[in-house]
Protein backbone atom coordinates (compact mmCIF):
# COMPACT_ATOMS: atom_id res chain seq x y z
CA UNK A 1 0.00 0.00 0.00
CA UNK A 2 0.98 3.08 -0.82
CA UNK A 3 -0.21 6.57 1.04
CA UNK A 4 0.15 9.62 -1.07
CA UNK A 5 -2.29 12.66 -0.63
CA UNK A 6 -3.72 14.11 -3.64
CA UNK A 7 -4.54 17.78 -4.07
CA UNK A 8 -7.91 19.29 -5.05
CA UNK A 9 -7.94 23.49 -5.28
CA UNK A 10 -6.58 23.75 -2.32
CA UNK A 11 -7.31 21.03 -0.25
CA UNK A 12 -5.32 17.84 0.20
CA UNK A 13 -6.99 14.55 -0.28
CA UNK A 14 -5.76 11.71 1.46
CA UNK A 15 -5.21 8.38 -0.72
CA UNK A 16 -3.61 5.12 -0.60
CA UNK A 17 -2.56 2.86 -3.85
CA UNK A 18 -3.38 -0.41 -3.26
CA UNK A 19 -1.12 -2.32 -5.69
CA UNK A 20 -2.93 -5.73 -5.56
CA UNK A 21 -5.62 -4.37 -7.44
CA UNK A 22 -3.92 -1.28 -9.33
CA UNK A 23 -6.38 1.05 -7.38
CA UNK A 24 -6.05 4.42 -5.57
CA UNK A 25 -8.60 4.64 -2.80
CA UNK A 26 -9.50 7.90 -1.80
CA UNK A 27 -10.59 9.24 1.39
CA UNK A 28 -14.49 9.71 1.68
CA UNK A 29 -14.82 12.55 4.57
CA UNK A 30 -12.17 14.35 2.80
CA UNK A 31 -14.23 14.93 -0.60
CA UNK A 32 -17.59 15.30 1.48
CA UNK A 33 -15.73 18.26 3.43
CA UNK A 34 -15.16 19.56 0.45
CA UNK A 35 -18.88 19.13 -1.32
CA UNK A 36 -19.87 20.48 1.50
CA UNK A 37 -17.77 22.92 1.95
CA UNK A 38 -17.10 22.88 5.55
CA UNK A 39 -14.35 24.30 7.17
CA UNK A 40 -14.59 21.70 10.30
CA UNK A 41 -13.69 18.10 9.67
CA UNK A 42 -15.49 16.98 12.22
CA UNK A 43 -18.95 18.06 10.84
CA UNK A 44 -18.18 16.50 7.62
CA UNK A 45 -17.62 13.22 9.23
CA UNK A 46 -21.12 13.37 10.70
CA UNK A 47 -22.57 14.41 7.77
CA UNK A 48 -20.85 11.28 5.88
CA UNK A 49 -22.01 9.29 8.88
CA UNK A 50 -25.91 10.44 8.41
CA UNK A 51 -25.33 9.84 4.04
CA UNK A 52 -23.97 6.23 4.72
CA UNK A 53 -27.04 5.40 7.46
CA UNK A 54 -29.42 6.55 4.85
CA UNK A 55 -27.84 4.85 1.76
CA UNK A 56 -27.71 1.49 3.70
CA UNK A 57 -31.64 1.68 3.97
CA UNK A 58 -31.72 2.69 0.96
CA UNK A 59 -29.87 -0.46 -0.20
CA UNK A 60 -27.36 1.41 -2.52
CA UNK A 61 -24.96 -0.86 -3.18
CA UNK A 62 -22.65 2.27 -2.43
CA UNK A 63 -21.78 1.64 1.04
CA UNK A 64 -21.22 -1.93 0.15
CA UNK A 65 -18.05 -0.97 -2.15
CA UNK A 66 -16.73 1.65 0.41
CA UNK A 67 -13.75 -0.39 2.05
CA UNK A 68 -11.64 0.72 5.27
CA UNK A 69 -7.96 1.75 5.30
CA UNK A 70 -5.77 2.82 7.49
CA UNK A 71 -4.47 6.87 6.83
CA UNK A 72 -2.63 9.41 8.59
CA UNK A 73 -5.06 11.27 11.49
CA UNK A 74 -4.74 14.80 12.11
CA UNK A 75 -3.04 13.44 15.47
CA UNK A 76 -0.29 11.74 13.10
CA UNK A 77 -1.61 8.16 14.15
CA UNK A 78 -2.74 5.87 11.25
CA UNK A 79 -6.49 5.63 12.12
CA UNK A 80 -9.39 3.56 10.26
CA UNK A 81 -10.82 5.22 7.30
CA UNK A 82 -13.43 4.76 5.50
CA UNK A 83 -12.33 5.07 1.52
CA UNK A 84 -13.68 4.59 -2.09
CA UNK A 85 -12.14 4.39 -5.10
CA UNK A 86 -12.95 6.85 -8.20
CA UNK A 87 -16.18 5.21 -9.94
CA UNK A 88 -17.69 4.90 -6.46
CA UNK A 89 -17.08 8.07 -5.33
CA UNK A 90 -18.34 9.56 -8.54
CA UNK A 91 -21.63 7.84 -8.26
CA UNK A 92 -21.44 9.01 -4.81
CA UNK A 93 -21.24 12.61 -5.11
CA UNK A 94 -24.80 12.72 -6.91
CA UNK A 95 -25.50 12.00 -3.47
CA UNK A 96 -24.61 15.13 -2.38
CA UNK A 97 -25.76 18.34 -3.65
CA UNK A 98 -22.89 20.97 -3.74
CA UNK A 99 -21.72 23.20 -6.52
CA UNK A 100 -18.24 21.37 -5.91
CA UNK A 101 -19.92 18.00 -7.76
CA UNK A 102 -18.95 19.02 -11.38
CA UNK A 103 -15.52 20.25 -10.40
CA UNK A 104 -14.83 16.84 -8.11
CA UNK A 105 -16.19 14.64 -10.84
CA UNK A 106 -13.74 16.15 -13.59
CA UNK A 107 -11.04 16.15 -11.07
CA UNK A 108 -11.73 12.56 -9.74
CA UNK A 109 -11.52 11.22 -13.85
CA UNK A 110 -8.34 13.11 -14.69
CA UNK A 111 -6.62 11.59 -11.22
CA UNK A 112 -7.43 8.43 -12.42
CA UNK A 113 -6.07 8.90 -15.98
CA UNK A 114 -3.26 10.43 -14.40
CA UNK A 115 -1.92 7.62 -12.76
CA UNK A 116 -2.04 5.20 -15.74
CA UNK A 117 0.50 8.12 -17.17
CA UNK A 118 2.44 8.03 -13.67
CA UNK A 119 2.59 3.83 -14.29
CA UNK A 120 4.62 3.75 -17.53
CA UNK A 121 6.77 7.73 -16.85
CA UNK A 122 7.08 8.34 -12.40
CA UNK A 123 9.06 11.36 -13.88
CA UNK A 124 5.28 12.85 -14.45
CA UNK A 125 4.36 12.40 -10.92
CA UNK A 126 7.35 15.13 -9.41
CA UNK A 127 6.43 17.46 -12.81
CA UNK A 128 2.89 17.51 -11.32
CA UNK A 129 4.16 18.45 -8.25
CA UNK A 130 6.34 21.36 -9.32
CA UNK A 131 3.06 22.70 -11.39
CA UNK A 132 0.89 22.31 -8.87
CA UNK A 133 3.97 24.48 -6.19
CA UNK A 134 4.42 26.73 -8.86
CA UNK A 135 0.71 27.39 -8.86
CA UNK A 136 0.44 28.08 -5.56
CA UNK A 137 3.26 31.03 -5.39
CA UNK A 138 5.80 28.77 -4.51
CA UNK A 139 9.48 29.76 -5.43
CA UNK A 140 11.51 27.94 -7.34
CA UNK A 141 14.06 27.92 -4.37
CA UNK A 142 11.40 26.60 -2.48
CA UNK A 143 10.23 23.56 -4.70
CA UNK A 144 13.73 22.69 -4.86
CA UNK A 145 14.26 22.40 -1.05
CA UNK A 146 10.70 20.62 -1.21
CA UNK A 147 12.24 17.91 -3.89
CA UNK A 148 15.10 17.37 -2.15
CA UNK A 149 14.23 16.79 1.04
CA UNK A 150 11.24 14.24 -0.25
CA UNK A 151 14.03 12.46 -2.21
CA UNK A 152 16.17 12.26 1.49
CA UNK A 153 12.80 11.08 3.21
CA UNK A 154 12.40 8.61 0.41
CA UNK A 155 15.63 7.55 1.08
CA UNK A 156 15.18 6.95 4.88
CA UNK A 157 11.62 5.36 4.51
CA UNK A 158 13.53 2.63 2.25
CA UNK A 159 16.08 1.88 4.94
CA UNK A 160 13.18 1.39 7.08
CA UNK A 161 11.64 -0.77 5.14
CA UNK A 162 14.39 -3.09 4.43
CA UNK A 163 15.25 -3.18 8.55
CA UNK A 164 12.19 -4.54 10.18
CA UNK A 165 10.23 -1.14 10.21
CA UNK A 166 6.51 -1.55 9.16
CA UNK A 167 4.77 1.04 7.02
CA UNK A 168 1.97 2.98 8.56
CA UNK A 169 2.24 3.36 12.16
CA UNK A 170 5.58 2.46 13.42
CA UNK A 171 6.99 4.98 9.94
CA UNK A 172 4.42 7.57 11.49
CA UNK A 173 6.06 7.26 15.25
CA UNK A 174 9.75 7.47 14.19
CA UNK A 175 8.64 10.64 11.50
CA UNK A 176 7.11 12.02 15.00
CA UNK A 177 10.22 11.82 16.97
CA UNK A 178 12.75 12.99 14.44
CA UNK A 179 10.48 15.93 14.19
CA UNK A 180 9.80 16.31 18.16
CA UNK A 181 13.87 16.43 18.75
CA UNK A 182 14.63 18.46 15.59
CA UNK A 183 12.14 20.86 16.17
CA UNK A 184 10.96 20.94 20.37
CA UNK A 185 7.52 20.48 18.37
CA UNK A 186 5.17 17.03 17.83
CA UNK A 187 3.99 16.98 14.12
CA UNK A 188 0.54 17.68 15.24
CA UNK A 189 1.67 20.68 17.14
CA UNK A 190 3.51 22.11 14.01
CA UNK A 191 0.54 21.76 12.40
CA UNK A 192 -1.86 23.26 14.76
CA UNK A 193 0.47 25.98 14.96
CA UNK A 194 0.07 26.22 11.31
CA UNK A 195 -3.46 26.30 11.32
CA UNK A 196 -3.81 23.05 9.09
CA UNK A 197 -5.73 20.53 9.34
CA UNK A 198 -5.43 17.69 6.49
CA UNK A 199 -2.62 19.81 4.46
CA UNK A 200 0.55 18.17 4.32
CA UNK A 201 3.25 19.97 6.93
CA UNK A 202 5.80 19.64 4.27
CA UNK A 203 3.71 21.58 1.71
CA UNK A 204 3.53 24.55 4.26
CA UNK A 205 7.10 24.94 5.78
CA UNK A 206 9.30 27.96 5.26
CA UNK A 207 12.48 26.93 3.47
CA UNK A 208 14.17 26.71 6.73
CA UNK A 209 11.71 24.13 8.33
CA UNK A 210 12.70 22.06 5.18
CA UNK A 211 16.51 22.44 5.38
CA UNK A 212 16.18 21.20 9.14
CA UNK A 213 13.63 18.58 8.54
CA UNK A 214 16.14 17.23 5.84
CA UNK A 215 19.28 17.06 8.04
CA UNK A 216 17.37 15.40 10.69
CA UNK A 217 16.16 12.60 8.43
CA UNK A 218 19.73 12.78 6.30
CA UNK A 219 21.24 12.25 9.78
CA UNK A 220 19.30 9.92 11.24
CA UNK A 221 19.90 7.38 8.09
CA UNK A 222 23.44 7.76 8.36
CA UNK A 223 23.53 6.99 12.15
CA UNK A 224 21.42 3.75 11.24
CA UNK A 225 23.39 2.80 8.40
CA UNK A 226 26.71 3.14 10.67
CA UNK A 227 25.19 1.18 12.77
CA UNK A 228 22.90 -1.17 10.89
CA UNK A 229 19.82 -0.42 12.94
CA UNK A 230 17.27 -3.14 12.84
CA UNK A 231 13.61 -2.51 13.89
CA UNK A 232 12.17 -0.43 16.30
CA UNK A 233 14.20 0.01 19.32
CA UNK A 234 17.79 0.30 17.22
CA UNK A 235 16.07 2.68 14.91
CA UNK A 236 14.70 5.17 17.64
CA UNK A 237 17.91 5.73 18.80
CA UNK A 238 19.07 6.25 15.61
CA UNK A 239 16.12 9.11 15.28
CA UNK A 240 16.81 10.50 18.62
CA UNK A 241 20.72 10.94 17.53
CA UNK A 242 19.36 12.58 14.21
CA UNK A 243 17.22 14.64 14.96
CA UNK A 244 19.60 15.76 17.91
CA UNK A 245 21.84 16.49 15.53
CA UNK A 246 19.45 18.74 13.39
CA UNK A 247 18.22 20.85 17.00
CA UNK A 248 21.86 21.97 17.82
CA UNK A 249 22.46 23.59 14.05
CA UNK A 250 18.65 25.04 14.71
CA UNK A 251 19.73 26.25 18.32
CA UNK A 252 22.92 27.78 17.02
CA UNK A 253 21.16 29.26 14.16
CA UNK A 254 18.52 30.47 15.98
CA UNK A 255 21.16 32.23 18.60
CA UNK A 256 22.86 34.26 15.61
CA UNK A 257 19.65 35.50 14.19
CA UNK A 258 17.25 36.33 16.63
CA UNK A 259 14.57 34.74 14.70
CA UNK A 260 12.97 31.10 15.55
CA UNK A 261 12.73 28.28 12.80
CA UNK A 262 9.68 26.64 13.19
CA UNK A 263 6.97 29.02 12.71
CA UNK A 264 2.99 29.23 12.36
CA UNK A 265 3.48 30.90 8.55
CA UNK A 266 2.11 28.71 6.07
CA UNK A 267 0.25 28.90 2.84
CA UNK A 268 -2.82 28.58 2.65
CA UNK A 269 -5.29 31.46 1.12
CA UNK A 270 -5.88 34.06 3.21
CA UNK A 271 -9.39 33.80 3.34
CA UNK A 272 -9.20 29.73 4.00
CA UNK A 273 -6.48 30.54 7.28
CA UNK A 274 -8.98 33.13 8.64
CA UNK A 275 -12.16 30.21 8.31
CA UNK A 276 -9.93 27.65 10.14
CA UNK A 277 -8.93 30.38 13.14
CA UNK A 278 -12.80 31.38 13.06
CA UNK A 279 -13.67 27.78 13.89
CA UNK A 280 -10.53 27.16 16.09
CA UNK A 281 -12.41 30.19 18.53
CA UNK A 282 -15.51 28.98 18.62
Amino acid sequence: MKITPAIFEDHEIRRIYDEKTETWFFSIVDIVQILTQQPDFQTARKYWNKLKERLGKEGSQLVTNCHRFKLPADDGKMRLTDVANAETLLRLVQSVPSPKAEPIKLWLAKVGYERMQEMTDPALSLERARATWQKHGRSEKWIQQRMTGQETRNKLTDYWAEHEIKKGEEYAILTNLIHQEWSGVSVKSHKELKNLKTQNLRDHMSEAELIFTALAELSTRQIAETTDATGMTENENAAKTGGSIAKRARLELENHTGTPVVTGDNYLPPCRTKEIRDTNAQ
